[in-house]
Order: structure tokens, then C-alpha cells, then sequence
């Protein structure tokens, strides 16, 4: 073979093989259009690696087309939003004996979100009362558009579902009987702990308190009636739900000690719906601006918490 032959079929190998590695890596030279503008007041980092205690509450940025997306247009034309929520969470998301309505601190997070989507929540809103082990199979089976049921963010429940940014930080505690000898989580050995099913409250005290023995209800005020009946010793949980239980039971008490856990509240929803949730962290920004969180937190929480509290940071940077 000549030279001339040689070098021909050398110059036509590396032109082949610059097609095909342009074409395996994907390479287009079109210019890409323009990042959306975002109404984020927090920059917005690179998307991490992996979800870890420090980007598990990180979600997706709020941008201008977040209201005109399919999930919207959905909700929109059903006519109301579809939340589960709890009916028994005493100031979180509990039914009123007076009204016969469900109110309360989750409560004004959903209507706030109904208000966004129609200009009204009145008559838009469809409340749907589920278990804590009901939030991620009605999730993922799009039975509800969102759940707003004082649900942690974790990194395990991003591969089911998808979260907004934090709208509360709380964390675990005890509520004990006054004068039970119980100080702290050292004093739970061979003592009973209850926490409603399908909650990371068991899963903790078990983590915690390796010696405790887990019971389980339906919800928390399952755990409240087999507290009352004696079956339990303790009823940990969310700060929150404990401060709404001790108002209830003027025998309990819910232990001064530090948080065992700290617990960033998300409003869940389906992971095929980022448009969705794009849009529930631009309504939680306008509650941040116009101060109906902090009226509504005041209202709620601040009474029995006894702290002064403000809406928590949003962390974004998460990729669909």
C-alpha cells in the first residue's frame, strides 16, 4: 500500500471518529436559550452529588413559569386542590369542635398554596384527613396533590417523592408524665415509647434509646389514649405535636431537655411534579415578603412553644 493510500485512510479514521465521539457525548452546537429568572432571594448552589443532612432540605428554585405548568393547569381545572392532611394534630391540623372545621398551623400552609393557584382558597380546597403512613403511597399513587401533615424532609423519602423548601424546623422530644421519674432519653431503658406508625419518630427513639420499647398507633392520638391508659410510658414525637397533646392532658408534660432530632417540615409531593412544587416555594416566598407566616406561626405555635420562631431559610439548587 502506498503512502499516499496510508495517509488517506488515516485522515478518513480520525474524521469518523470525531463524528462518533460528538455524537456519544451528546455535543450540540445550538446556543442554549437563557437561564429563567427566579424570584429566589437565596442564590441559588450547584446540585450536589448526593442528598446528605446538608442538602436533604435543598429543593427546586421558584421561576416566573412556574403558574402556568401541567400540574397547575390540572389542579386548576378540577376546580380545587387536593392536601392531605392530619385532623388530629392539636394545632398543627385538628378538627375544631365549635366549627367542625380543620385548622391550624399546616392548615394556613394549604390554604395559602389554594390562595396562590385561585386568587381564593375559599371553596378550592379539598382537605383529605390521612395517617402518617398514608403521606407517601397517596403521593406517589396521585391520589393528593400535596400532603401538609408535619412531614421531615430525609434524603430517603426524596426517592419517593419530591418536597418544597422548609417551612417549619422542629424536632423530637418526650412528653412524660409529670412526676413519672423519667428526666431525659437516658431515663427511657426498659421504659415504652410511643410514636404513630410510618413516622421517623420510632425509627429515632429506637436509634436513640436502644433499650426503650417502641409501641405504635394509628396517629398521635392513638399514642395520647394508650399514654392515658397506661400501655405507654412516653409519647415522643415532633415538639409541636407534643406541645398540642400536653394541652390536652393536664396530667403530661413534654421534657425541657434539647431536641433529640431536628426535624425540617416539607410540604410532599409527587416527584413527576416539579412544576408544582416550584410554585409552592414562590407562594412561601411571598409569605416570607408579606408576613402571613410569621402572622400565622404567632397565631398558632408561639403560645405553646413559648420561642420566637421565623420562617427558615430556603436552601434551593435541586435538578429535576
Amino acid at each position: 500500500m502506498t503512502a499516499t493510500r496510508l495517509h488517506r485512510l488515516a485522515v478518513a479514521f480520525l474524521s469518523s471518529a470525531a463524528v462518533l465521539a460528538a455524537t456519544s457525548c451528546g455535543y450540540d452546537a445550538t446556543p442554549l436559550p437563557p437561564a429563567p429568572d427566579t424570584s429566589a432571594e437565596v442564590a441559588e448552589p450547584a446540585a450536589p452529588p448526593t442528598c446528605d443532612a446538608s442538602t436533604a432540605t435543598q429543593s427546586f428554585a421558584p421561576d416566573g413559569g412556574a403558574d402556568q405548568g401541567q400540574s397547575l393547569q390540572r389542579i386548576r381545572e378540577r376546580g380545587f386542590l387536593i392536601a392531605g392532611v392530619a385532623a388530629d394534630n392539636y394545632l398543627l391540623g385538628f378538627r375544631n369542635p365549635f366549627t367542625a372545621q380543620i385548622e391550624g398551623f399546616d392548615i394556613d400552609m394549604v390554604n395559602a398554596i389554594a390562595a396562590g393557584i385561585f386568587g381564593t382558597s375559599d371553596g378550592h380546597v379539598q382537605l383529605r384527613v390521612i395517617t402518617a403512613a398514608d403521606r407517601i403511597p397517596l403521593l406517589a399513587e396521585d391520589e393528593v396533590d400535596i400532603v401538609a401533615r408535619n412531614m421531615t424532609i430525609n434524603c430517603t423519602r426524596w426517592q419517593q417523592i419530591a418536597f418544597s423548601a422548609e417551612y417549619f424546623r422542629s424536632g423530637q422530644k418526650l412528653l412524660v408524665r409529670k412526676g413519672s421519674g423519667i428526666k431525659s432519653i437516658e431515663d427511657m431503658a426498659g421504659k415504652r415509647a410511643c410514636a404513630p406508625v410510618g413516622t421517623t419518630s420510632i425509627e429515632n427513639i429506637q436509634a436513640l434509646a436502644p433499650e426503650a420499647i417502641p409501641v405504635t398507633a394509628t396517629n398521635d392520638t392513638g399514642c395520647l389514649v394508650k399514654f392515658q391508659n397506661g400501655e405507654t410510658d412516653a409519647i415522643t414525637t415532633d415538639d409541636t405535636v407534643l406541645a398540642g397533646l400536653a394541652a390536652q392532658d393536664p396530667y403530661a408534660e413534654v421534657l425541657a431537655t434539647r431536641r433529640l432530632t431536628e426535624e425540617p417540615y416539607g410540604i410532599g409531593v409527587n416527584s413527576e411534579r416539579v412544576d408544582l412544587v416550584r410554585f409552592i416555594n414562590r407562594v412561601f416566598e411571598r409569605m416570607r415578603a408579606d408576613g402571613s407566616w410569621q402572622a400565622s406561626y404567632n397565631r398558632w405555635l408561639k403560645p405553646s412553644l413559648g420561642v420566637d420562631a421565623t420562617q427558615p431559610t430556603p436552601l434551593y439548587g435541586r435538578r429535576p
